[in-house]
């Protein structure tokens, strides 16, 4: 479980804003929407694109907390374990919802919470920096592959300043844009204008990512429900795939219903 958060929002200063867990939450849903689309919608589609660039607002969010969750957690051993089980639990809903042969995003936050565990307890220069290009190479099988561990690397080099924070921020679209752009060409058939600026809308929700975490969040969590808080981000993961795969199925089975009719 997680201590209380000593900082008062990135700047120092307590002020009004959103808590991490009602961040997170928004967070969730956003990850819903982007999920929606993969598996209900067609590829290429005005909503499917507006549902899936919505929930790229998820992966820097839970970068960045990830990184104060490590810092202020009172076990680091049982964060680690947590994202290990959850990691392997969600691997069958993954799969059977977007059929993919990669590992799911838990999986990855793993990989992130090494890299995290290395920069703090590594101290010799060249063996830290090997094993973080490991972990980083190793999500390669995982949902946003080496975007995540990148990005868990620039928030936690930039913790608890503000500018350097948004420098983050900033680093993560331009990355997420660069990797983008080639998927965006091969959809168009060439490398074109319109890839460049695809890629540059599907990494506005990265923008409004940093704008909540820059501008709204407090620093603190919930006054209210934090055991709650903590198992259902857990929870969901897994459980809103099977429910998504299984709602699939039965739509899937009662159009060829009526098919068949």
């Amino acid at each position: 479980m997680e201590t209380e958060t000593k900082l008062q929002g990135i700047s120092g200063k307590e002020r009004m804003g959103m808590s991490r867990d009602a961040i997170k939450y928004v967070a969730m849903f956003t990850m819903l929407l982007n999920h929606i689309a993969h598996v209900f919608f067609t590829r290429g589609t005005p909503l499917y694109e507006i549902f899936e660039d919505i929930g790229y607002f998820t992966a820097p969010v839970m970068c960045y907390f990830m990184v104060e969750g490590f810092a202020y957690t009172r076990s680091k051993m049982k964060y680690g374990f947590r994202l290990l089980l959850f990691a392997v639990i969600s691997q069958i809903p993954y799969t059977l919802a977007f059929h993919y042969g990669n590992l799911n995003m838990i999986y990855t936050l793993l990989c992130c919470f090494l890299i995290l565990t290395v920069m703090e307890r590594i101290w010799h220069p060249f063996l830290k920096t090997l094993l973080c290009i490991l972990l980083t190479l190793v999500t390669c099988v995982g949902d946003w592959a080496f975007l995540a561990p990148i990005y868990t690397v620039l928030f936690y080099n930039s913790r608890g300043r503000t500018g350097k924070t948004a420098f983050s921020f900033g680093v993560a679209y331009v990355l997420f844009v660069l990797l983008n752009i080639p998927m965006y060409a091969m959809s168009c058939g060439a490398f074109t204008l319109s890839a460049v600026i695809h890629a540059m809308f599907a990494g506005g929700g990265i923008i409004a990512a940093a704008v909540v975490v820059l501008v709204f969040y407090n620093g603190r969590r919930s006054e209210k429900g934090r055991n709650f808080a903590k198992w259902f981000f857990y929870i969901f993961y897994p459980a809103h795939l099977m429910i998504l795969c299984l709602m699939k199925k039965y739509i899937d089975s009662v159009g060829a219903v009526f098919i068949s009719w």
